[in-house]
């Protein structure tokens, strides 16, 4: 089969044996794999896969399930557990190829409103926007949250959810088209964070619009550059959750306003997890996130779907900046 993995810190397409199905794990034919910056990162060097995973890049895919494993009783009549059965899921890796196996229970059904291709933006971003906004930020209905990167791939499934689950949702981005395509998905308020000049505006900004009260969780893809400013927004006990270090990894803040707010500062990630966990995530995705996507007030955001030769070009537009929402790639149609 064609798979995609780095050579020489590129992108590149290889043949490779078509995988086989573990115990409790299903094989996909892959019909897109959505592109993430971790991805970008591997090809750079910067973030290698965990010890054990596949080194082909792709954390998420949508496809069709052609071969099954052994199964546990308990995971017989899961719904992934059917030849044919359209799904997605979410992987440590893996994902940039004709097929990918994965364990049954990191995968699900594809909501009847979701179409096949499009499918493979959702699970990476669902993932991740409910473990942090929800499980590490307490996020709740009524939550004042700012989500920095609101264009991001992340970013516009984060803003949906949050306003989804009932929040107050205040996002940031890089310029006035992106805000108002923001507001049109759903957030309260938005701004271009390129009028934010001073540290001291971003706090005067969330401050006028939660009427002085400040914010409950930060959804932070920044790190570094933002840190102070973001701590300056907190309302008493709010949660900075850092998904991302855009902004740098060594940051400066005031330690005493922190203290004062009661604040955290929470760092994750998904992909390195133990399979329990991340499973965990899943089913938690699964009962709580999916009915929203289901009753359409989440739905994939896609700037533009990629033929699988065209990985070069797919990953410098997110690194340029290009996109809003998520770019895919589409797995070539043929064997090899």
């Amino acid at each position: 089969m064609k798979a995609i993995r780095t050579v020489n810190e590129q992108p590149t397409i290889e043949v490779v044996p078509v995988p086989e199905p573990g115990h409790n794990e299903i094989r996909i034919k892959v019909t897109s794999a959505g592109i993430n910056r971790a991805d970008i990162l591997q090809v750079e060097g910067k973030y290698p896969p965990p010890p054990g995973a596949t080194d082909i890049l792709g954390l998420e895919v949508s496809g069709v399930v052609d071969a099954i494993g052994t199964l546990d009783p308990e995971l017989l009549h899961n719904p992934c557990a059917t030849l044919g059965a359209q799904v997605m899921a979410l992987l440590q890796g893996g994902g940039y190829a004709q097929y990918v196996t994965v364990d049954i229970r990191l995968a699900y059904p594809i909501p009847t409103n979701i179409n096949l291709t499009d499918a493979a933006a959702l699970p990476e971003a669902l993932a991740t926007a409910y473990s942090n906004l929800v499980l590490a930020g307490g996020m709740q209905a009524g939550s004042r949250v700012l989500i920095h990167g609101g264009s991001g791939g992340v970013g516009v499934h984060a803003v949906q959810l949050a306003k989804a689950w009932g929040a107050t949702v205040l996002t940031t981005a890089g310029s006035a088209p992106r805000v108002q395509r923001l507001l049109d998905l759903g957030a309260d308020h938005a701004i271009d964070y390129h009028e934010l000049t001073e540290e001291t505006q971003l706090a005067q900004w969330t401050s006028e619009h939660t009427d002085g009260a400040g914010i409950d969780v930060v959804l932070d893809v920044m790190g570094g550059s933002g840190l102070d400013a973001n701590i300056r927004t907190l309302t008493d006990g709010g949660k900075i959750v850092i998904i991302g270090t855009q902004g740098g990894t060594r940051p400066q803040f005031n330690l005493t306003r922190l203290m004062v707010r009661r604040g955290s500062i929470i760092g994750t990630t998904l992909r390195s997890r133990r399979l329990s966990e991340r499973i965990d995530v899943q089913q938690r995705v699964a009962q709580d996130v999916l009915p929203f996507v289901e009753e359409g007030k989440i739905r994939p955001v896609i700037e533009r779907i990629y033929p699988f030769a065209q990985v070069h070009d797919a990953h410098a537009a997110l690194v340029r900046g290009e996109v809003f929402g998520k770019v895919l790639l589409q797995a070539p149609e043929e064997a090899e």
